[in-house]
């Protein structure tokens, strides 16, 4: 079976009847796309029909890889999940809705965050739905149960979506996000990914490529926004293999006269890209690092990071203060959810690094990262 096909198909047990899978299969066909009309030949990272990595990768996905992980899977008994080692807190509904003017995040489990910016609420990856799959009756489940729901949250300005992958990118998320009272937020997007969502009904977008960058105002400033590149891939079907970009996204302001740069790393396998992004932008306050979803290494390796990894991008982006996302809810890959509980804390400890200077969000927490010297008059 071609390599393409394989990154998609890993999304779906294996564990299903044949007619699902091919259920699934046919269920998502709508839409695909063979071409790349944003292709410019001077950009190394553009292909006639679509995108690559600026980096080689010597962990590609041989064909064949994924059965033979599944193959591995059948023969192996993998460590369980132990949802309940991920630390859970009641969301402070009344607080999210306060604009203070104070630097927050809160983390929506996986990669769904809502940072509280410059008194914009911008959220990345959304997905607060059950599975992460083209259909809702198969696929990947949630083990821990989003710590509200889309209809709770309070009006967002403006959404981040790093890929267009299923555990990141939710069609019932993004449209419900879409149809907010108030009005659709901005969503930024990478190339390619704004024909999909047109195709949604969602109609308030703006495509970036690589180092582009689009300035959201807002009453308190606004924020700076760029996409920078991340070691990845992009489908949403098994002909659409890189056909839209990916990436991560910098986010600059200024907060009480003093710039702020937060940045947030997408999807990512180790790679070159992060110094070369700490070169650039000479660090950050905050970031927003994967840990989980890595095993099979062999298998893993050239598309998503493990502790170790994620701390040395913690390290090459010049990173202050680091948060690890992209792990507590699904099961995607070998390691169970509750990896980083015990991983990330060792990865530290060999790197030499304090431990406060990576650490684990509390699902549906709100952390004050930053206080505003001067908040809102509808603050307490």
């Amino acid at each position: 079976m071609p390599a393409r096909f394989l990154p998609w198909l890993k999304q779906i047990p294996v564990h299903r009847p044949r007619w699902l899978l091919a259920a699934a299969i046919a269920g998502a066909l709508a839409g695909c796309a063979s071409s790349n009309p944003a292709y410019d030949p001077n950009k190394p990272h553009h292909v006639p029909d679509g995108f690559r990595n600026l980096y080689a990768s010597p962990h590609g996905e041989p064909d064949g890889g994924f059965w033979a992980w599944q193959w591995q899977r059948l023969r192996s008994d993998l460590p369980a999940d132990r949802p309940e080692r991920v630390p859970r807190a009641s969301v402070d509904l009344d607080r999210l809705g306060r604009p203070t003017g104070d630097l927050t995040f809160t983390w929506l489990g996986h990669s769904s965050a809502l940072w509280q910016v410059n008194g914009l609420r911008v959220m990345t990856d959304p997905h607060l739905s059950e599975r992460a799959s083209p259909v809702s009756f198969a696929g990947p489940k949630r083990l821990n149960a989003p710590p509200l729901t889309v209809d709770q949250l309070p009006p967002i300005d403006v959404v981040l979506i790093s890929h267009n992958h299923y555990d990141h990118l939710d069609l019932s998320t993004v449209q419900r996000l879409a149809a907010q009272p108030g009005g659709s937020p901005l969503f930024i997007v990478p190339l390619g990914v704004g024909r999909w969502m047109a195709a949604q009904g969602i109609g308030r977008v703006k495509e970036l490529d690589w180092w582009d960058r689009v300035t959201v105002p807002g009453a308190q400033g606004g924020v700076s926004v760029t996409f920078v590149p991340s070691h990845h891939w992009s489908s949403r079907t098994p002909w659409d293999r890189s056909a839209t970009l990916w990436g991560g996204f910098v986010m600059q302001a200024s907060m009480d006269a003093a710039p702020l740069s937060l940045y947030y790393a997408g999807d990512t396998g180790y790679a070159p890209d992060f110094a070369d992004i700490g070169r650039r932008f000479g660090g950050f306050d905050f970031s927003m690092i994967p840990v989980g979803c890595y095993e099979p290494r062999w298998f893993m390796r050239g598309q998503h990071v493990n502790e170790d990894e994620a701390v040395r991008i913690h390290q090459d982006v010049r990173s202050r203060q680091s948060i690890g996302v992209h792990w507590g809810v699904f099961r995607l890959c070998d390691d169970p959810i509750d990896a980083p509980v015990d991983g990330l804390p060792a990865a530290l400890a060999r790197a030499q690094l304090p431990q406060d200077a990576f650490v684990l969000p509390v699902l549906g927490e709100t952390r004050l990262l930053r206080a505003a010297a001067h908040r809102a008059a509808s603050a307490d």
